[in-house]
């Protein structure tokens, strides 16, 4: 059995375990990366790489059939074009991906790593085992689908498909599909599949994003836009069994009623990966839900091992996994302790109306002993937004009332996820509305309705002092 020694092993290479892996060495770590799968994670390979790249096609094939566009002509949608497109796009990132961790010298493990105790990690391929020592284990092992523990779901394979299925293959043929969730990635399908031409059905189990920490107003605004786009929406129509049925898939629903559809694609969520790891030789727990018990500095119950992305998390993100190894590499590096701030880390949904948000919302704000005080602007008076014909949205901003300390955000609207960057990277909360209304923009430009909303709020709520200096 082959021997290396490091100074951190990481389980898992997504997102969250390649940047732990790249900051490890670029902090001179001797730094070893154990994936048993494809390299890249979930997020590369069958998440949010090749979703954003369905997103921007979505997007052009909304803009082509707008009534007011500035040109003629159509654009055909194809999802099998699309497909192909997001694999060369995943490729190529992968194969840069992997580039960049061998010129910094990061040792790549394929097989299985589990833990045998709290400084070794054992890796097996095809009967070969291999001992990693290491001064510290990073585990980001990611997740997996989840299907819903209430429905019956036959198997009907490249009929049913969760979404890592749907991004390893080939999309099924027909046009009728079903999709089921409430939650972000359901939100998101229900309006990509439509602009790609299929006829959706779309069945959220409950209120969409109501899990989220996004406004009424921000959840009632992409409302609005995915009715504009005919989806067939059956609000808790829940499933009760899914079969094949001929060439398609017969749905049975809570409500007694049937359809048929040409597949179904399961938007219900993921669950922790963490089965299989060895975490008892090393006194590591999980909770109830099968995720790595963790501290605010992201410590397991062995100080040296280390937890972070979705194995660990609530929110199930690639940007709480790359603020995660931040944290974890930062730790075991010692010096001042780096608590984990999940708050203040965007959260962005690609559907109809793009949204995006950090930070706090009025109802935890109020129980942190805050006195919220809200300033807007809405997209529809921007120059910008409206020479793009695309001027649905708002930027919405909350302050604390007595100390004009920035709370959170929320942006609603094209480029909400970009624009969102402007109040993530404020390097202090309490003087960010300051820099945000001394900042310096370009005209027209979407990022002046910070400006004006960061103004707004100043004249509203008496906080001119606090902003203006």
């Amino acid at each position: 059995m082959a021997e290396q020694t490091y100074d951190v092993v990481i389980i898992g290479s997504g997102p969250g375990g390649y940047r732990a892996a790249v900051l490890g060495a670029l902090r001179g770590l001797r730094t070893a990366v154990v994936e048993d799968s494809v390299w890249g994670g979930c997020c590369l390979n069958r998440g949010c790489v090749p979703k954003k790249d369905w997103y921007r096609s979505a997007r052009l094939l909304e803009a082509a059939g707008a009534a007011d566009a500035a040109w003629t002509g159509t654009l055909t949608p194809d999802l099998a074009r699309a497909w192909e497109h997001q694999r060369g796009v995943v490729q190529r990132v992968r194969d840069s991906y992997t580039d960049y961790m061998k010129r910094l010298g990061i040792r790549a493990v394929a097989g299985h790593g589990r833990l045998d105790g709290a400084n070794r990690v054992i890796v097996e391929r095809a009967g070969e085992r291999t001992q990693l020592d290491t001064a510290h284990v990073i585990l980001a092992t990611g997740s997996t689908p989840a299907l819903p523990p209430d429905a019956d779901i036959a198997t009907a394979p490249g009929r049913i498909l969760d979404t890592d299925l749907l991004f390893e293959r080939p999309p099924p043929a027909g046009r009728r599909v079903a999709v089921l969730g409430s939650g972000v990635v359901a939100t998101e399908f229900a309006y990509i599949l439509k602009r790609f031409g299929r006829e959706v059905l779309w069945l959220p189990r409950s209120e969409p994003l109501h899990r989220t920490r996004f406004s009424p107003q921000a959840r009632r605004a992409l409302g609005a836009a995915l009715e504009r786009h005919a989806i067939d929406t059956r609000p808790g129509a829940d499933l009760r069994r899914a079969a094949p049925d001929g060439p398609g898939v017969r749905l049975t629903l809570t409500d007694g009623s049937q359809e048929t559809v040409d597949w179904l694609l399961l938007g219900t969520g993921r669950r922790p990966r963490t089965a299989d790891l060895g975490l008892e030789t090393a006194g590591i727990e999980t909770d109830a839900e099968g995720r790595i018990r963790r501290d605010e500095f992201l410590r397991t119950a062995a100080p040296n091992v280390y937890a972070i992305g979705d194995c660990a998390g609530h929110e199930m993100t690639a940007n709480q996994a790359l603020d995660d190894a931040g944290v974890a590499i930062e730790n075991l590096l010692g010096g001042e302790p780096r608590r984990k701030d999940p708050d203040w880390i965007p959260f962005v949904v690609y559907s109809a109306l793009e949204l995006a948000r950090i930070g706090l919302d009025e109802d935890r704000a109020e129980d942190l002993g805050h006195e919220p005080a809200v300033g807007f602007a809405a997209f529809e008076t921007s120059p910008c937004a409206l020479a793009e014909g695309d001027a649905a949205g708002f930027v919405r901003l909350l302050a604390d009332l007595d100390t004009g300390t920035l709370l959170g955000g929320e942006i609603t609207g094209a480029e909400a996820g970009e624009l969102i960057h402007l109040l993530a990277l404020a390097p202090d909360r309490d003087t960010a509305l300051r820099l945000l209304a001394a900042g310096r923009y370009n005209h027209p430009a979407r990022a002046e309705e910070l400006l004006n909303a960061t103004e707004t709020l100043a004249a509203k709520w008496g906080l001119a002092e606090r902003v203006f200096g």
